[in-house]
This record gives C-alpha cells, sequence and structure tokens, in this order.
C-alpha cells in the first residue's frame, strides 16, 4: 500500500510540476517585448529612451521626453509556428511506445494589448511628469491536441500577467532625469495535460511487470485521465529609471524592473480518475497552488544621432530567470505535492536599430537582436520548448498632424532548434520518456496609435 501511494503522489506532482512556468516565442523564457509597436518596429533598440508613452513601464525617466499630454495604444499578435518530431516510450521489457501524434500546431495567433499616458506638469510642478500604463510583460497562450505523444508532459497553456504601473520622472537639469514606478500586477493561470492512469495503477500493484502483461487488465495508455490547474494573485513590484542627454545628439538610459513574488492560489482539478483511485484523496479536486516569481530585468540603452533625420539606437538587457530553480507544489493545507528542478540562468539580450525620417510625415525604422534562452537540455520540456532567437524587425510611422500618429511594425524570430530528452523521473511521477526536436519560428505584427493633446 505504501509503494501505491507514493506511485499516486508521484502521478499528481506530475500532474501539476512543469504547469506554472512556461514560455512563449516573443523573447526568452516567457517574456514580453511588445509595450510598444515603434520599439518592435527596430527589436526594442532604444527603448529606454524613446519618445513614446510606453516608458512609462519601461524607464519612467524618459517619459520627460514628452512636452504634451499623450495617450498610447498599442495592439500586436504573436504567432508562434512550431512543430515536434519525436517520440517517448514506458520503459520495460519491452518497452512500450507511447502513441499520438506531433501535436500539431501548439500556437494560435495570440493578442497583446499596451496602454499608457504621460502628463507633463506645468506651473509650480514644472518638469514633474506623471505617467500610466495597462500592459502584459509575461505570458504564453499555446494548446497541442490532446491526444499527442507528449500529452503526459503538456496539453494547453495559458499563462497571463496584467501591469498596472504608476509612474513619475523629475527633470533635473537640461538632459538629466530620473523617474519611478509603482507596478500592481494581477497573473492568471490556466493549464491542462493529462495523467496515464493505467501506468499508475500497474506500476503500484507490487509487480511493475504487470505493466507488460497483455493480461493484466490495467495497462499503460489505456486508462487516460485529465488534470487542469487554474490559479491566480495579486502582487506588486516597482521600476527605476534615469536618462542623461550630454548633448542634442546622445542619449543614455538605464532601467530597473524589480522581481515580482506572487503566491498563485487556485484549484485542482481531475477528470477520468478510475474506480480504483476515486477515494485516494491525492486524485480529488480542490484548493492549491504554487509560488511564481517574475524575474528582475535591467536594460541600458543608446540613442546617436548621426543626422537631425538619422539615428543610430542599441539595447542590452539582462533578465534574471534565476528566480526560477524549482518549484514546490501545495495543497491548501500546507502539504507539500512534490517539487521538481527548473535552474534557469540569467540572459542577456542585444539589439540593434536604426530610424530615418524620410519626411516630417514618416519615419522609417528597423532593427536586429539576439536573444538568449534561460533554459537548458538538462530539464527543456514541451511546455517551453525554448532556445536561442534572432530577431529581424521593420517598422514605419505616420505622423498625421501635431497631434496624431499611427505606427506599424513585423517582427520575424527564428529560434533555433530545441531539443527535449525527459527520462523517467518516479520522485516527480514522469512514467515515461519523451525525446525529439522542435522546428520553428514566430511572426509578430503590431499597429499603434498616439494622440497628443
Amino acid at each position: 500500500m505504501g509503494n501505491t501511494r507514493k506511485i499516486r503522489a508521484s502521478a499528481l506532482a506530475l500532474a501539476v510540476l512543469g504547469t506554472l512556468f512556461v514560455g512563449q516565442a516573443a523573447a526568452s523564457g516567457f517574456q514580453l517585448r511588445e509595450q510598444s509597436v515603434k520599439n518592435l518596429g527596430k527589436s526594442s533598440a532604444g527603448s529606454m529612451v524613446g519618445k513614446d508613452a510606453a516608458v512609462v513601464s519601461l524607464n519612467p525617466a524618459a517619459m520627460v521626453n514628452l512636452d504634451k499630454n499623450t495617450f498610447q495604444a498599442d495592439l500586436t499578435v504573436i504567432d508562434l509556428n512550431a512543430k515536434f518530431s519525436g517520440g517517448g516510450a514506458i520503459l520495460g521489457n519491452p518497452a512500450k511506445p507511447l502513441t499520438g501524434g506531433n501535436g500539431g500546431d501548439p500556437g494560435d495567433p495570440t493578442l497583446v494589448p499596451n496602454m499608457a499616458a504621460v502628463f507633463p506638469m506645468h506651473g509650480a510642478l514644472e518638469g514633474l511628469t506623471l505617467g500610466a500604463s495597462l500592459g502584459a510583460p509575461f505570458g504564453l497562450a499555446t494548446k497541442y491536441d490532446p491526444n499527442w505523444v507528449g500529452r503526459y508532459r503538456a496539453i494547453e497553456s495559458d499563462v497571463k500577467t496584467m501591469d498596472l504601473t504608476l509612474s513619475a520622472a523629475l527633470k533635473l537639469s537640461d538632459g538629466i532625469s530620473i523617474g519611478a514606478g509603482f507596478i500592481w500586477e494581477r497573473a492568471q493561470a490556466t493549464l491542462t495535460k493529462a495523467i496515464d492512469f493505467g501506468t499508475a495503477i500497474c506500476a503500484g500493484s507490487g509487480n511493475p511487470a504487470n505493466c507488460f502483461n497483455p493480461l493484466y487488465p490495467f495497462q499503460p495508455q489505456a486508462l487516460d485521465g485529465g488534470f487542469k490547474v487554474k490559479g491566480a494573485d495579486n502582487s506588486i513590484g516597482y521600476v527605476v529609471g534615469a536618462q542623461i542627454a550630454p548633448t542634442d545628439k546622445l542619449a543614455i538610459g538605464l532601467s530597473y524592473r524589480s522581481e515580482i513574488k506572487h503566491e498563485l492560489k487556485g484549484d485542482l482539478y481531475f477528470s477520468g480518475v478510475p474506480a480504483l483511485l476515486a477515494s485516494d484523496p491525492r486524485f480529488v479536486s480542490g484548493p492549491g497552488g504554487a509560488r511564481l516569481v517574475t524575474p528582475s530585468i535591467t536594460t541600458v540603452s543608446v540613442k546617436y544621432a548621426f543626422a537631425d533625420n538619422f539615428r543610430v539606437l542599441a539595447d542590452y538587457q539582462y533578465t534574471g530567470w534565476d528566480s526560477l530553480q524549482d518549484v514546490t507544489i501545495k495543497r491548501s493545507n500546507g502539504t507539500v505535492v512534490g517539487s521538481e528542478p527548473f535552474h534557469w540562468s540569467n540572459t542577456s539580450f542585444y539589439s540593434l536599430g536604426m530610424e530615418y525620417d524620410l519626411s516630417p510625415a514618416l519615419t522609417l525604422r528597423g532593427g536586429i537582436g539576439k536573444d538568449k534562452t534561460p533554459t537548458n537540455d538538462a530539464t527543456r520540456t514541451p511546455r517551453l520548448p525554448d532556445n536561442d532567437r534572432t530577431l529581424y524587425s521593420i517598422g514605419a510611422s505616420w505622423n498625421v498632424s501635431d497631434n496624431l500618429s499611427f505606427d506599424a511594425a513585423y517582427q520575424r524570430i527564428e529560434i533555433k532548434s530545441p531539443t527535449i530528452n525527459l527520462p523517467v523521473d518516479a520522485a516527480s511521477g514522469n512514467t515515461s520518456t519523451l525525446a525529439g526536436k522542435y522546428t520553428g519560428h514566430a511572426d509578430l505584427v503590431g499597429v499603434s496609435m498616439q494622440y497628443r493633446f
């Protein structure tokens, strides 16, 4: 009975672990950089020194670049195209291959909205600028076919964060400003996967060889059930920044965004639980949760104007993904269900871009970027088939009048083909192997409107 309970607890850990921290294709890990369509068009180069309302959440000190009340709305569609080739097996004598297809294309087009407003103060408050923004700095939306070969690791992942940022900037002197912002963040997650109850029963029967005896009534992959976890939390963080513009040609921006710690609370749902396991409290739906820490982000931007109508920009960004080392799952009574290592590493992002004013009404821009992945070959999973990326971007601005402008941008992200090679891991409940390779890329299209008054 003790062995059976261990197998059942491991199956629950398998159902939960690896679901609360997942990735998408717009940036490394599950980071999003789509706060600004202008930045999208130049691969985020110069993002901390922009004349763009999105700096409310990126670098509050740069809000002083806007001399009018400004409202901005940005919409970006992220379309991940990915394909898995590979398979897995339930080890034994003989091994049993996992059934199912390649999962299809897990990345449906996903809309990422952002809004920001900036208000320069006047009179006695001259030099002070206030701002507010709503945006999504982290997120994911992927969905595999329910019967794919990797269904025991991942099926659906829908993770959203929404930030409300309230910022203030102070112009200390000509060319020097500082800023700070308060971040209220809402995090939500809905994730699903399959559970191989057949393997759990035969492996826990006291004779694991039953899993390979065709006469045994409970066979691997013959009693699949489902698992779903939903959780949410609100938490707070901050962003601080500075901007130095020693000449009209040169501007340098520095920004730091803090970690934000979440204790996701929600419910665990099990479906298709066999009657033999129905009385086990480990497979009863109920409240539970886990800890999520979104990483700190440090960014340095440089802009240099070689001519009045031509500017070169660059960005360096350091993301503290070491905040994600492992995941511990607990039920609401504090019982630890299990823990699984992730061992993510901190990452660096570099980009170089340019802007050219073709006329007072039309600006063209482009950029290229290199983005490192926080994942590694030892712990990479189908929930995050992430790898190093190269970004190629083009964009344009149309200044309709002194008050109204529109922006559009396109970005192509080429992803270095990641491999996964996941072994059986009884401690975390993974009762089968999964190995293979992903090929894919992402296309991002964005439009925005800025109104000044």
